[in-house]
């Protein structure tokens, strides 16, 4: 192909991801905070529709589905792993297809082994046929980003039970998911607002994933086997302009119980406190600011680079009053610092405490502190 043809294809990605994911990088997260004119609202009262609820929705700006897993080996030792991929809509204009389409698309990637932890992202543009969520060919729900897939494996339409195969770097993961217990509507019936502003977004999650599998590296092959939790989300402004970021928590319980929790940070006022507590059943209860204690317990430095570090809240303290249970929670390592568009920090958690258990934790929207 000559240059200039190349040159021709390309250029429209480059125009048109580098005042999104660039821009977020050196501001993070205004995107998340910016006007949501031009694109659909979220609001109370959404009938969720599967298997349709499922694949993308590029009338609202951004979406993901976000994956995380802890895993063990044969050994007992300890292994996990965070696979996202993101949607977002470029403008809210009717998307016109082919190398001129207005959707971008970013995957995130990360393996924690006993040796350490590696991390990837990649960028595409929509309607190249590079990423995208669909039903294939098959009749199976199926998303990519390159050669990272989540691919359904029965009738539903649905993600699980599902396999997802990844790389990163020199390993190459293949993960079986499934579950017994329905999806979660989180929030009030699937409407999770996240500020008294209205924002909001439309969240659902599967907490109860089994998840069994391998990772090969140099022709060794580990099988891994543990639990998993799958999040659906989308929305138009996920964040208020007076919250910088977010703190948010899964928890798998010995009892199996699952629990997750998050709190939207606030530059003025009290921070937004939202989550719910699910039995082994997948009934859930809907947890608000007056139903769960969720702060930190004390603040981490991490290095993140070179010359940076950031003061974390790694350790925390859980209460739910109502039902008589507390916990902590702390990191099973702390580098886990994901230098990406969107830098954060996401890793695996151990819980002590009424019962025991592990989860994963999410920090988004902490500034250097150098």
């Amino acid at each position: 192909m000559k240059p200039t043809r190349l040159l021709n294809l390309c250029l429209p990605l480059i125009i048109c991801l580098t005042p999104t994911w660039k821009t977020a990088a050196s501001e993070a997260y205004q995107l998340l905070r910016g006007d949501p004119a031009g694109y659909a609202d979220v609001v109370p009262g959404k009938r969720f529709t599967f298997p349709q609820d499922h694949l993308a929705h590029p009338d609202y700006r951004i979406e993901w589905w976000y994956l995380t897993a802890n895993l063990k080996d044969e050994s007992g030792a300890e292994y996990a792993v965070h696979w996202t991929l993101f949607r977002q809509s470029l403008s809210p204009d009717a998307d016109p297809g082919g190398w001129s389409s207005n959707q971008a698309w970013m995957g995130h990637a990360a393996l924690s082994t006993p040796e350490g932890h590696v991390y990837k992202q990649q960028f595409s543009r929509g309607g190249i046929g590079q990423a995208g969520v669909a039903i294939n060919q098959q009749g199976h729900f199926e998303a990519w980003l390159n050669n990272d897939t989540l691919k359904g494996k029965g009738l539903n339409q649905a993600p699980i039970p599902g396999q997802l195969t990844f790389t990163i770097e020199d390993f190459e993961v293949s993960l079986q998911l499934d579950s017994a217990t329905a999806w979660v509507l989180q929030g009030d019936a699937g409407y999770s607002q996240k500020s008294s502003l209205g924002q909001a977004s439309y969240y659902y999650s599967q907490p109860h994933l089994g998840v069994s599998g391998r990772v090969t590296r140099n022709g060794a092959t580990t099988h891994l086997a543990g639990k998993g939790w799958l999040d659906r989300e989308w929305s138009s402004q996920p964040l208020a302009p007076n919250q910088p970021g977010w703190d948010w928590l899964s928890v798998h319980l010995d009892d199996g119980h699952a629990l997750m929790v998050y709190r939207l940070r606030q530059t003025d006022g009290e921070d937004w406190v939202s989550g719910s507590w699910i039995n082994p059943e997948g009934k859930t209860t809907r947890l608000t600011k007056d139903s769960i204690i969720f702060e930190p317990i004390r603040y981490s430095a991490v290095m993140t680079g070179e010359d940076s570090v950031h003061r974390l809240p790694l350790d925390w303290r859980i209460e739910l009053p109502k039902q008589g249970l507390s916990w902590t929670v702390a990191p099973r390592t702390k580098n886990h610092w994901l230098n990406t568009a969107f830098p954060y920090w996401e890793g695996p958690v151990t819980v002590e405490g009424s019962t025991f258990g592990q989860g994963f934790l999410e920090l988004t929207g902490y500034p250097a502190a150098n």
